[in-house]
């Protein structure tokens, strides 16, 4: 049987997560975030859009909202779903985060809300985007869809800036197949986000029995026996057909659903939330390792902690010298099982499924990222001399 790893280290589930009872999901996440209470909601999407739902509500005269070009896309969909506008600022070059010059050029009186994102688990620049939200009386939402367990200067990230939200789907580490949490310590907001879920969302039995059974199906076939029919069989297949946007799932419908968190997907989480600490440290154990072996790659750039900051690590994120160097590596590894992928195959505008969703705008950094960007799997299921072939293959890339 094939060995197949997952792009992204994901905490597996065991049988016992899965047993009928309750146990106190919100409360649990609350206490090891630091923070009074969280809100709960079906997925990171979700509670991006009852959190700018509640934000416009509050500020009713500011309409755009202010987002890293190359990010994920959902991002845009629930901009777009909570009626509000998007403005596209450009990347810092050769990084994940958003250009400090143009970030105070795109904002202004009309900016609701900036959004930094703690990209692949790393920290992004949050005082940045909060002295130029003060500068022009918007809010700071963090997306930190991938960064739970994340810190900044010792506390959750989430916590700096307005807001912040994180995803429980798959690959985010603690998955309940969707699941979002939306935190704040500012009390006129939290009321304000429950107000605004009252509104947004709605009972839906669907979802909510597709969501079950979907978190099972996680349970039976997240591992690397079973993985090269639930993800590699579909990668190989999108990438024969030459769509890489399906390869790695960037392919979203319009659609947002908005429908309660189930009581039992909560307590599965609860149960395995226990055992989170312990898979984030030893997941970074191994990225620290790793990370200084791929510093050795002539004109690769591996991200990694910023002074203060101490991030999760789903994945390594690193840049190739160039576009054609990615591509050579990408030739081999991406098909090779090792759980080396892409993350967002885009800029934003680039999608052809968001035309007419966004503005255009001159983008090089973000573009160039997106062309030479790949990511490398943290899971423990990667070994060691796995690591190595992988390592190898960028080198040859890199020399070829």
């Amino acid at each position: 049987m094939r060995r197949e790893l997952p792009p992204t280290a994901g905490l597996p589930l065991r049988f016992s997560d899965l047993l009928p009872g309750r146990a106190p999901f919100a409360e649990r996440m609350a206490a090891w975030l630091g923070i009074d209470e969280v809100q709960l909601e079906c997925s990171g999407t979700a509670a991006m859009v009852v959190a700018l739902q509640a934000m416009h509500r509050l500020r009713p005269d500011r309409h755009e909202v202010v987002v890293p070009a190359w990010t994920c896309p959902l991002v845009a969909l629930a901009i777009h779903r909570a009626g509000l506008t998007l403005r596209l600022c450009d990347l810092a070059p050769n990084h994940f985060d958003m250009d400090a010059a143009q970030l105070a050029a795109v904002c202004g009186s009309n900016t609701l809300a900036i959004v930094p994102t703690h990209m692949a688990g790393r920290v992004a620049d949050v005082q940045q985007a909060l002295q130029i939200a003060r500068t022009c009386g918007a809010y700071v939402l963090e997306d930190a869809a991938q960064a739970l367990g994340a810190q900044q200067d010792g506390r959750s990230v989430g916590l700096l800036g307005d807001a912040g939200f994180f995803s429980l789907a798959v690959g985010k580490g603690l998955t309940l197949y969707e699941g979002g949490v939306l935190i704040t310590r500012d009390a006129s907001l939290r009321e304000a986000f429950a107000k605004s879920r009252n509104d947004v969302i709605h009972p839906d039995l669907r979802m909510g029995l597709q969501r079950a059974l979907e978190l099972i199906g996680y349970a039976v076939a997240y591992r690397p026996s079973l993985l090269s029919w639930a993800y590699g069989a579909p990668l190989r297949k999108a990438l024969a057909k030459g769509d890489p946007v399906a390869a790695v799932g960037d392919d979203f419908g319009p659609d947002i659903p908005l429908h309660p968190l189930g009581r039992w997907r909560q307590t599965v989480g609860a149960r395995a939330m226990t055992r989170l600490p312990n898979f984030i440290d030893t997941t970074r154990q191994q990225a620290t390792r790793r990370v200084e072996q791929l510093r050795h790659l002539p004109g690769v750039t591996v991200f990694d902690d910023a002074i203060g900051t101490r991030g999760v690590w789903p994945f390594l994120l690193l840049t190739l010298p160039t576009e054609a160097i990615r591509d050579a590596a990408l030739q081999t590894l991406w098909t090779s099982g090792l759980g080396v992928s892409r993350l967002f195959i885009h800029a934003l505008p680039d999608y052809g499924y968001l035309r007419g969703m966004l503005p255009t705008a001159d983008l090089p950094n973000a573009r160039d990222f997106a062309a030479r960007s790949l990511t490398i799997t943290n899971s423990p299921w990667l070994r060691d001399e796995e690591f190595a072939q992988i390592f190898a293959a960028l080198g040859r890339a890199l020399t070829s």
